[in-house]
């Protein structure tokens, strides 16, 4: 297939929400294949399809180490049927080259989608594991929604976003996620608890 550009943050198709796919179609298996091969050239651990301008509820992930062999996910009108826990996250995206700050995220998913041949399926990340976040990350592309809305500390985001010629946090944007946030500080204050030690 084919390498395909990815958008980068500004561009306002990124922040629409994606529609459900009706059928698995080779239309579709053609956007898996260049959702990896696009991935892959930009050493990406995932990628969602409105990053390549189709607002398609797809996207796919690949959390293998340089040492194991790829093992691509494909995840189609997926949904996020259980979650739990909490963790701090540093995530970057490859539609903000360069730019990396820490996030809130759950620390189990449950993810439940179709594959490539349309059969349904149900995947379980746990412990705040690279999956885990990645699969929070791409199915927010989905809904519109970018790493940064997660941000722990805007301000730092902000200077992150500056520093690689980005545009600014969109304050609008930012989530307001109470039950997250508090789990996260008690994160913080064990952290501190334990350096203290």
């Amino acid at each position: 297939m084919s390498i395909r550009k990815v958008l980068k943050y500004g561009e306002e198709s990124l922040r629409q929400p994606s529609k459900e796919v009706h059928k698995v179609s080779q239309k579709i298996k053609n956007l898996v294949e260049d959702l990896l091969d696009t991935m892959y050239k930009e050493n990406g651990v995932g990628l969602a399809a409105p990053q390549i301008g189709e607002n398609l509820r797809v996207f796919v992930i690949d959390v293998s180490t340089n040492n194991e062999p790829l093992n691509p996910k494909v995840f189609i009108n997926p949904k996020i049927i259980k979650k739990s826990g909490a963790c701090i996250s540093h995530e970057g995206c490859l539609s903000f080259p360069e730019a990396f700050t820490d996030v809130k995220r759950y620390s189990n998913v449950m993810i439940k989608a179709l594959d490539t041949n349309g059969r349904s399926f149900v995947m379980e990340a746990k412990d705040g594991t690279l999956l885990a976040r990645a699969i929070q990350h791409e199915f927010d592309h989905l809904d519109g929604i970018l790493f940064i809305d997660h941000s722990i500390n805007r301000f730092e985001a902000d200077e992150e976003l500056k520093k690689n010629n980005l545009p600014p946090v969109q304050v609008d944007k930012l989530l307001d996620e109470p039950e997250l946030t508090e789990a996260v500080n008690e994160l913080k204050e064990k952290e501190l608890q334990n350096k203290k030690a």
